[in-house]
């Protein structure tokens, strides 16, 4: 479990160690791995001298093969093969075949 991080107020020193709100910013451009960047956005108010402040809570890297939380990097299990499927030609020709048969009567 990742370790929960506290926020100071900038006014006076207190920990505060829930946002009041959060939300989401999601970067326009990918970095250089191709990742698209989340950051999650915290409004924060102090219990003590009521000063409203705002401030990064988490960033998320998102990509094709990992994801990066605040730094750490986890891997995704790679992309799987496709299924491939074969279809027997002389058998789509004979059901064909059947159905036009069976039209006609």
């Amino acid at each position: 479990m990742p370790k929960r991080r506290n926020f100071e107020c900038p006014n006076c020193g207190t920990v505060v160690s829930e946002p009041t709100k959060t939300w989401q910013l999601v970067a326009p451009i990918p970095d250089r791995k191709g990742r698209i960047t989340v950051t999650v956005m915290g409004a924060f108010e102090c219990p003590n001298c009521s000063h409203k402040w705002r401030d990064v809570v988490s960033k998320l890297k998102i990509g094709e093969t990992s994801v990066e939380v605040s730094g750490r990097e986890i891997g995704i299990e790679e992309k799987r093969e496709p299924k491939v499927i074969e279809i027997d030609l002389e058998n789509l020709d004979e059901e064909i075949a059947e159905m036009e048969e069976y039209e006609e009567e």
